[in-house]
């Protein structure tokens, strides 16, 4: 590599750790809760800890350990008993929890047996909430697949099978959670509902665009916005009517005609006494490494963070905007950091192993070849790529030769959703390990 290469290369890492160290879930929590004795703020909410029976804390996502930890150092001896559902956690973490504390885990992206089990549990933990009770509710990424309870008739089998037809079809967050609202007991405000009239805070650390908070997690404790007649839109649009099993359809009938509640709106006394914070998103990740690309001394810039679409079109668009930067100068001029955040979607054609963000990496190197001093990398804030252990991928103008020389061929493994071999190849994998975080996507456009 030349300096200004290996010199893109640590601007490249400095940036991954600004991005984590804004989303970090302890000290999101931290800027969010302020106690003062026996008074506790929570976004200009005053509580008086003293007047309730118990302080209960309950939780899941992907940063629901950290979050929790950050609970606990504000409010010390007065959480005594939790519950939380999440996708790691380590011994030494769990350790660090109160006594009283219950850890179980979940899967994802799709939920599995032990998010079925994890949640079950949970339900019959929340059952005995009180109505003298305060309760915290901690929501982050993941969080719609490590917690979830079918409605009847739904079967988890046939939860699983929806959500992996969502998900191979190419349906963006909102429109996958719209129809999770409905065939889900906890989703949708069913958490609400579950603990009303007990009092609660939930904080939210948002992995959805523009941050909608009854999007996040599919709205455990929001009121939902959507309805039946959405639901049976999206299944059209994907042309998924005749491919979910019977008894979604079933589900949807009965909604559709009256014979099915549907979920609690805006004005349901179930949301009385909730109070609903949102805590970090990906905003606040693309504006803090945009701060550190200034810090570096390069031109900086936050282009959007609703970036979204597929994946591989995606990674032409930017590939386009980096050939504009060496070309012109436009729209910001060398030593350039453009950053992006959102999250992008993949529709399956191959049977290969990857992620969106690797995907759309991937999608940029024939684009890039031969263009001189640049790198574009994207990654996932969760540390994990899809079903990949890899956070995301890099590329520069020599990568297109360097695989060639490997014989890879970009677009044959592109055809085969194959990003992780391609760059695992030529050790251009992003490798941060899990983050205990996940505030969608980031990705970055640099020029030396």
């Amino acid at each position: 590599m030349t300096n200004v290469q290996n010199h893109l290369q640590e601007i490249k890492n400095s940036l991954i750790s600004s991005v984590f160290q804004a989303a970090n879930p302890f000290l999101a929590v931290c800027r969010t809760l302020h106690r003062d004795g026996n008074l506790l703020n929570a976004g200009g909410h005053i509580y008086q800890l003293d007047q309730y029976r118990e302080i209960v804390l309950v939780g899941f996502g992907k940063a629901v350990i950290n979050m929790t930890l950050g609970t606990v150092d504000v409010l010390g001896e007065c959480v005594k008993k939790g519950f939380l559902i999440t996708k790691h956690a380590s011994d030494e973490e769990i350790g660090r929890l109160p006594e009283g504390f219950i850890v179980r885990t979940g899967n994802h992206p799709v939920p599995g047996a032990d998010s079925f089990e994890s949640t079950r549990q949970l339900w019959d933990f929340l059952g005995e909430i009180d109505a003298r009770d305060l309760v915290l509710c901690l929501i982050s990424g993941g969080g719609s697949a490590l917690c979830s309870l079918p409605a009847a008739p739904v079967t988890t089998t046939e939860m699983q099978e929806m959500t992996q037809l969502l998900l191979s079809c190419g349906a963006e967050i909102d429109e996958m959670n719209v129809l999770r609202k409905h065939i889900d007991e906890v989703k949708g405000g069913g958490i609400a509902a579950r603990v009303a009239p007990a009092e609660m805070i939930t904080l939210i650390l948002s992995d959805v665009i523009g941050s909608p908070l009854d999007i996040i997690a599919s709205g455990p404790t929001v009121p939902d916005s959507s309805t039946y007649e959405d639901m049976a839109g999206i299944l059209a649009k994907y042309s998924l009517s005749n491919a979910v099993p019977a008894t979604i359809n079933e589900l949807l009938a009965a909604g559709l005609d009256g014979r099915r509640f549907d979920t609690p709106k805006a004005g349901d006394p179930v949301f009385h006494h909730v109070n609903n914070l949102l805590v970090s998103s990906n905003l606040a990740a693309c504006q803090a490494a945009v701060a550190t690309a200034e810090d570096l001394g390069l031109n900086a810039m936050l282009l959007t963070t609703s970036l979204r679409g597929e994946a591989r079109v995606a990674g032409r668009f930017l590939a386009g905007i980096l050939q504009q930067i060496h070309a012109t100068g436009q729209p910001i001029p060398r030593p350039a950091c453009v950053a992006l955040g959102g999250e992008t979607t993949v529709i399956l054609r191959g049977n290969g192993l990857g992620g969106r963000n690797q995907e759309l990496a991937l999608a940029a190197v024939r684009d890039l070849a031969a263009v001189p001093d640049i790198l574009l990398f994207t990654l996932a804030t969760d540390g994990e790529d899809g079903p990949t252990d890899a956070a995301g991928a890099w590329v520069d103008g020599d990568t297109l030769a360097r695989g060639l020389s490997l014989g890879l061929s970009p677009e044959t493994y592109l055809d085969n959703n194959d990003a992780y071999h391609y760059f695992e190849a030529l050790g251009q994998l992003i490798m941060t390990g899990p983050s205990g975080t996940n505030v969608n996507d980031c990705a970055f456009l640099l020029a030396g």
